[in-house]
């Protein structure tokens, strides 16, 4: 939920446009005009061949980076790089959020802490569609459908950037609200167990009963590029902010450290998560 998507998100892509499906088949054109597989040429970019199929399906609004090193690998004609300019997504996206989506998509970290809702990124097609059937203004089935379908691409995020670290602070009031049901609950718990088997996946559920607690000021964002800068995003109703002050970074980095200490560990929140799953 959240402001993250014109009517409900979590980061997830756009739908396409004519800008973005023209940007996709130029550079298949060029792709194929090297004489370059997808899985080739993702290699050469340094980007998931999922990516590349997203980004040429007009699904996926290109990474600045993709847009350079796809010239490189294409003769460095310029016509990525004008066709590039040219882009504009559909409503999808939050203006506010779209920014950092497009960091996060290339974040080497990235690390979440949320106390209302599980993090789009962990959640199931049932817990999800419930989120989206609640929205107000409501949301025609069309508008459900597309909203599944995105959220569902970009948690693929998980398990193609096996290399970008991923660490989750989760509110145990979050299971508690069993948001959906009894049966949308169990099947989240599940999925999230399973997720936390992940090597560059970690989990930890703060207590329900915490007296000291470094994040009572709200849900928090933070990644690191690949170029080792960090950056924060923070999120209210209808706004949010990204945040590039070191100094500010820095402040919420050490809370997000101190809330990793104030915790469950990662072996205590899966024992946790196991006996709410066994106590519903």
């Amino acid at each position: 939920m959240g402001g993250e998507v014109a009517y409900v998100g979590d980061g997830v892509e756009p739908e396409s446009s004519d800008s973005l499906r023209t940007f996709g088949a130029v550079l298949q054109a060029l792709r194929e005009h090297a004489g370059l597989s997808r899985e080739e040429f993702a290699e050469q970019v340094r980007f998931s061949k999922h990516t590349v199929a997203s980004v040429e399906l007009g699904r996926r609004m290109p990474d600045e980076s993709l847009v350079e090193a796809s010239e490189g690998v294409t003769g460095n004609t310029g016509a990525l790089r004008k066709a590039a300019a040219h882009l504009a997504r559909q409503p999808g996206l939050a203006a506010w959020f779209r920014q950092w989506a497009r960091m996060e998509a290339t974040a080497i970290t990235l690390y979440t802490y949320e106390c209302r809702l599980v993090p789009g990124l962990l959640q199931t097609e049932a817990y999800a569609r419930t989120l989206f059937t609640q929205q107000l203004p409501p949301l025609d089935d069309e508008q459900i459908e597309a909203q599944w379908l995105a959220r569902a691409d970009r948690q693929r995020l998980l398990r193609e950037r096996p290399n970008t670290a991923f660490s989750f602070i989760l509110e145990e009031g979050v299971f508690l609200r069993r948001t959906g049901g009894t049966e949308a609950t169990r099947e989240l718990i599940d999925h999230v167990l399973r997720l936390a088997q992940l090597r560059n996946v970690e989990i930890q559920i703060m207590p329900q009963v915490q007296e000291t607690h470094a994040g009572l000021d709200g849900p928090m964002r933070l990644l690191e590029t690949p170029e080792n800068r960090c950056f924060a995003y923070c999120e209210g109703q209808e706004s949010g902010q990204l945040i590039a002050d070191p100094k500010v970074v820095s402040m919420l980095q050490m809370r997000y450290a101190r809330m990793r200490s104030q915790a469950h560990t990662i072996r205590d929140s899966v024992g946790l998560l196991q006996r709410m799953r066994g106590d519903l």
